[in-house]
């Protein structure tokens, strides 16, 4: 299947979540390595290793990579996980949903995580408002970027985010909800918050958890 068209635009909310002190560093689904771009702008010493699935992406990466690899991560062997048994810090910016089984993939990187390790994450969030609109009226439709990206396997909420996170043995440490300005969601907000109230859940949780495009966080071993 055809990736997310790639770019040249890092993502500035994980970028300060990644922790300045890391020192080995690897990143799933580098892409155009923009993030590798500006990480290495803030610590210039880091070895900064960049994993790709598409070869012409990873071609691209080099440029601010130290060392690029063509690989699925969930089809790496024992031999992969080894050689990056030193990495302080893994990154997947909007990856995660991508693999088959991400569950699978972070518990082995808990396995392999040297202890002061962190694993840094962005993900979709699939509570955003407009997907619960477009759900209403059975407009989900599958596009060649965003919420409903056409190689999305998985779909998290906050909620699941954490859970996610905890069954790999990870504690979320710190993160953010990335909001953008969408005027058009004040007239489905109540909305959401009516069906929330109808079922128990607290209507302003509901509201708020509908806001975020994504989640950023940064997990370290419990």
């Amino acid at each position: 299947m055809e990736q997310t068209p790639i770019h040249e635009i890092h993502n500035p909310d994980l970028l300060r979540f990644i922790p300045v002190e890391s020192k080995k560093l690897i990143e799933i689904g580098c892409s155009s390595g923009a993030l590798a771009r500006e990480f290495k702008k803030i610590s210039p010493g880091a070895h900064y290793v960049g994993v790709e699935i598409d070869a012409d992406y990873a071609l691209l990466a080099q440029r601010y990579c130290d060392k690029t690899t063509v690989l699925d991560i969930e089809e790496a062997g024992e031999d992969f996980w080894q050689s990056m048994s030193d990495r302080d810090c893994w990154i997947f910016g909007d990856t995660l949903e991508h693999l088959k089984n991400p569950w699978k993939t972070l518990k082995k990187i808990h396995e392999n995580l040297p202890d002061n390790g962190s694993i840094v994450a962005c993900i979709p969030n699939a509570q955003h408002w407009s997907l619960q609109v477009r759900l209403n009226i059975g407009d989900f439709r599958y596009e060649a970027e965003g919420l409903l990206d056409k190689t999305h396997l998985r779909w998290f909420t906050r909620q699941t985010i954490i859970e996610l996170f905890d069954e790999a043995g990870f504690s979320i440490q710190d993160g953010c909800p990335r909001i953008l300005n969408e005027p058009e969601r004040d007239k489905y907000l109540p909305i959401i918050g009516e069906m929330a109230k109808l079922t128990g859940v607290d209507p302003q949780l509901a509201i708020s958890d509908a806001l975020p495009m994504q989640y950023v966080v940064r997990g370290i071993k419990k």
